[in-house]
């Protein structure tokens, strides 16, 4: 849900970025430095401006794998500011998290086929959201197409044959 015009590495844990969020009802571009900083359990990103004011991606393990928990900290706006703002804060996260989820699952089953890894970092990682959205649909109807043709191949063998 962003769409990224600039990343720039300063060094290892120093990171400028600009873009694009397309989540919300409005979209907005935005402008950051950010900080990345490692946890026991994780990862802590220190954005140096805006409304956010950090992101901590924490993971501990779980019966089936492990449990990656997001949490947003907007410590930067008083609570009676925060009504202002709300049109700002990022309705991604949680959709953004799911779509990793599944990348990660299907990565984990198909990457030992070259073909499938080339596509995912050749072709569909650097797409824009959108570009994504359309493609998906279109490999759905292109499924959807070869199967009623193949319907109608089955049902003229059955019918003439």
């Amino acid at each position: 849900m962003l769409e990224f015009e600039l990343w720039d590495s300063r060094d290892e844990n120093h990171f400028t970025f600009s873009g694009r969020n397309i989540s919300q009802e409005q979209p907005f571009d935005f402008q950051f430095e950010l900080s990345v900083s490692k946890l026991d359990d994780g990862i802590r990103i220190d954005y140096d401006k805006g409304i956010k004011s950090s992101t901590t991606f924490t993971i501990e393990p779980a019966p089936q794998g492990s449990k990656l928990t997001i949490t947003d900290c907007y410590e930067r706006l008083l609570p009676e500011e925060r009504g202002t703002h709300i049109h700002e804060v990022d309705k991604s996260l949680v959709l953004w998290a799911q779509y990793l989820q599944q990348y990660l699952v299907n990565w984990q089953r198909w990457s030992r086929f070259r073909l499938w890894r080339w596509y995912m970092r050749r072709v569909w990682q650097p797409m824009k959201p959108a570009g994504r959205r359309i493609t998906y649909m279109l490999l759905w109807i292109s499924a959807a197409e070869i199967a009623l043709i193949a319907l109608g191949v089955t049902i003229y063998f059955v019918e003439y044959a």
